[in-house]
């Protein structure tokens, strides 16, 4: 074996190692967003409500209360409602 072929061969595998790495890093770093996530579904399945019973929401959920505005500070969502039907 000649040097040339061990330094491909020694390319190659860090080659094939750094990706593999990465995808590691990332599903590492997503993780507890994974673990949070399935919590929520657990509890949610475990609250049993069922779908048809009065105690059931119907609603769905608000498309504003889910996006993240830093210039509302702590006002509520009903303030918010308020200052945009003002204006």
């Amino acid at each position: 074996m000649k040097w040339d072929e061990v330094t491909l061969v020694i390319l190659a595998a860090f080659g094939c190692v750094t990706p593999l790495l990465a995808q590691i890093s990332e599903v590492l770093s997503r993780l507890p967003q994974i673990i949070r996530a399935w919590r929520q579904v657990r509890h949610e399945l475990s609250a049993g409500t069922d779908p048809g019973s009065p105690d059931h929401s119907t609603r769905g959920t608000d498309p504003s209360a889910l996006a993240v505005d830093p210039s509302v500070g702590d006002r509520t969502i009903g303030e918010l409602r308020a200052g945009r039907d003002e204006s």
